[in-house]
């Protein structure tokens, strides 16, 4: 066969087949079969709280069961009144309002994330990206035929990027910049004059913003999540917010997620979801609009132990020679520097980046982190603190005691 291989003799196309595994979840997959299969592994991989989903919104599923109108198709854009009750929580948590019509409900979070990008991307398009980010957020980039872009920012700005390096990376074929705060994986909060100076680059320059709020209730000490559309509201004619339940109620598995933005692209993107997966599962929409509804009591009794997980842990890293981390001041994940242990010695074996680095951390002390590679910024680990106290303080008690034994 020669070297150039006819497309009609690809058993997966090039398109799908550049797409990479999510690291998060195979590190999370990893961690949880190695469990299985009786090996004490403690877990810091997956993103997602280790509360149970309250109650009165497992209820209200259970009641939808049972309703038969919710055993047919419904609209594809989202049921009408969890996407007036949607608008309703952005007025309460954000401040602003959008209407019904610039809302789409989602499968999760990710879906989107990619038909935001889908709906306003045309090939070549650039998305300015900054860097560490979340694994998925390149891969839907690509997806919808776009360009990233990374700027990237370190633990000497708390993870943040400036307007300075963002004008850096503009071009011609700039048309969208991504902003997230906080931040997965480095738990960074932008400050409202941060956001404000970002927002008004975007206006200055025509370019649209997807931001994406859903970490929003997940914030410490003196941080405060700030909504660009409600900060701005000449930018929202150009702004897409995504959103949605799986953080702040603890249902990432019930997968449910929106976009709010324009009228024309949210018309778009529901077209694109007529024909992906029609409506979201009504029994989670039906959950979701309980979710959106109620109070935010549920949250801030997970945000008082995610606050006291983010002290312990942000404490227990630094205690390691070679490990620096910063205080994430929101999400909750720890994003701690390890590059003073790159090329170390440790238990006969020198690892050469972090993702040898994470690999030994898994074999030899039954801890599963996520390497920096995965966010774009090699010499990084990902801690999720959204796991129990107890088994928190005893997997980087095991780091500390492996990490301990570094040579040169």
């Amino acid at each position: 066969m020669s070297a150039a291989t006819p497309s009609t003799d690809r058993r997966v196309s090039a398109r799908i087949g550049a797409i990479s595994e999510s690291a998060t979840l195979a590190v999370d997959a990893k961690a949880k079969a190695l469990k299985a299969a009786g090996r004490p592994v403690i877990g810091f991989g997956a993103g997602e709280p280790d509360f149970p989903t309250p109650g009165y919104i497992v209820e209200a599923a259970v009641e939808a069961c049972k309703n038969p109108k919710y055993h047919r198709y419904t609209p594809a854009g989202g049921l009408p009144e969890l996407k007036a009750a949607i608008a309703a929580k952005t007025l309460r948590d954000s401040g602003w309002e959008p209407d019904v019509s610039q809302i789409l409900v989602t499968n999760g979070g990710k879906q989107a994330i990619y038909e935001a990008f889908a709906a306003v991307l045309d090939p070549g398009d650039e998305v300015i990206v900054p860097a560490p980010y979340w694994t998925t957020y390149p891969e839907s980039i690509r997806l919808a035929g776009g360009v990233p872009v990374e700027v990237v920012a370190d633990e000497t700005t708390g993870y943040r990027v400036s307007v300075e390096q963002l004008e850096a990376a503009r071009t011609e074929r700039t048309k969208v910049v991504l902003f997230v705060s906080p931040s997965n994986p480095t738990g960074a909060v932008y400050s409202e004059a941060e956001t404000e100076a970002i927002g008004r680059w975007a206006l200055e320059h025509g370019l649209w913003v997807l931001t994406d709020e859903i970490y929003e209730h997940l914030v410490y000490g003196d941080a405060v999540s700030v909504s660009l559309p409600a900060l701005l509201p000449e930018l929202r004619d150009k702004c897409i917010v995504v959103n949605g339940v799986a953080k702040t109620y603890a249902m990432t598995g019930w997968r449910v997620g929106w976009i709010i933005g324009p009228k024309d692209v949210v018309k778009a993107a529901t077209n694109l979801q007529s024909h992906a997966t029609s409506n979201v599962a009504n029994v989670s929409q039906a959950a979701a609009l309980a979710a959106v509804s109620g109070d935010l009591t549920a949250v801030a009794e997970m945000r008082e132990a995610f606050d006291r997980r983010r002290k312990t842990i942000v404490r227990m890293l630094n205690e390691i020679d070679g490990v620096v981390c910063p205080e994430p001041e929101g999400a909750f994940y720890a994003y701690p520097s390890v590059k003073a242990l790159i090329g170390k010695e440790i238990r006969g074996k020198r690892p050469q980046d972090t993702v040898e680095l994470a690999a030994l951390i898994l074999e030899e002390a039954e801890v599963a982190v996520v390497p920096g590679e995965a966010f774009g910024t090699p010499g990084y680990l990902r801690l999720s603190y959204a796991l129990g106290d107890e088994d928190l303080v005893e997997g980087v008690s095991r780091i500390q005691k492996l990490l301990a034994e570094a040579r040169d």
